[in-house]
C-alpha cells in the first residue's frame, strides 16, 4: 500500500510540474505549483522526513506561494510577450532539462544506500528524531556545503538589495532668512514683446 501511495504522489508531482511550465495563465501555474509542493510533502512523509514535509507546507505553500499569488493577481501581466520565442528556445530548454535530469540521476543513483534518516551508532530511530539526524548531517557531514550555500544566499541578497537601491536627492528645504531677503526684482522678470501683426494671405511670414 505504501508503494502504491508513493507512485500516486510521484505521478501527480510530475503532472503538476509539467503543468506549471505549460499552462498559459500564471495564476493557474502557481496553483499547480502548490499542488506539486503538497505532493512532494507527501513523498517526504512516506520517506519518514516529517520535519521537511511540514516545512515545505508551512513555508512554501503557506507563505511564499500566497505572496506570489498576490503579486501575480495584483500586477497587470501581459501574457503575449511571455510566450514569444517559445518554439525558438524549445531545444535549449530541452537540453537544460536533460542535463538536470542526468545530474540528478548521477547524484541519486545510490539512493538505496542514502542514509539521511538513519540514526548514528548507539542510537535507535525511536530515540532520535529526523530533525536531529538532519541537523547532524548538515553540520557534520555537509558542513562546508551548508556554509557555501549560506554564503551564496547572502551574496544574492546583497546583490538584490544593491540592484533595487536608488539614491534620491535630498529635497531643498527653504531657509527663512533667504525668504525674508527676497525682493520682487529677484523673483520676477518683466519681458516686453513687440506686438506681432497677423500676416496677410500669401505672405511667407
Amino acid at each position: 500500500m505504501q508503494q502504491i501511495v508513493y507512485y500516486c504522489f510521484s505521478l501527480l508531482l510530475l503532472f503538476a510540474g509539467l503543468m506549471v511550465i505549460s499552462v498559459r495563465n500564471p495564476v493557474h501555474a502557481a496553483m499547480f505549483l502548490v499542488l506539486a509542493f503538497f505532493c512532494a510533502a507527501g513523498v517526504w512523509l512516506l520517506l519518514h522526513a516529517e520535519f521537511l514535509a511540514i516545512l515545505l507546507v508551512l513555508i512554501y505553500v503557506g507563505a511564499v506561494m500566497v505572496l506570489f499569488l498576490f503579486v501575480v493577481m495584483m500586477l497587470d501581466i501581459d501574457l503575449a510577450p511571455l510566450h514569444e520565442g517559445f518554439v525558438r528556445h524549445l531545444l535549449l530548454g530541452l537540453g537544460v532539462a536533460v542535463t538536470l535530469f542526468l545530474s540528478l540521476w548521477w547524484l541519486l543513483r545510490g539512493v538505496g544506500e542514502f542514509h539521511i534518516m538513519k540514526p548514528g551508532p548507539g542510537a535507535t530511530s525511536s530515540e532520535t528524531g529526523n530533525t536531529q539526524l538532519l541537523g547532524e548531517l548538515l553540520f557534520e557531514r555537509y558542513y562546508y556545503a551548508f556554509e557555501l550555500a549560506g554564503a551564496l544566499l547572502l551574496v544574492a541578497s546583497v546583490a538584490a538589495i544593491g540592484l533595487t537601491l536608488r539614491r534620491r536627492r535630498a529635497p531643498r528645504a527653504p531657509t527663512v532668512p533667504e525668504q525674508l531677503r527676497a525682493r520682487r526684482d529677484d523673483r520676477v522678470r518683466l519681458v516686453r514683446l513687440d506686438p506681432v501683426k497677423p500676416g496677410k494671405e500669401g505672405d511667407d511670414a
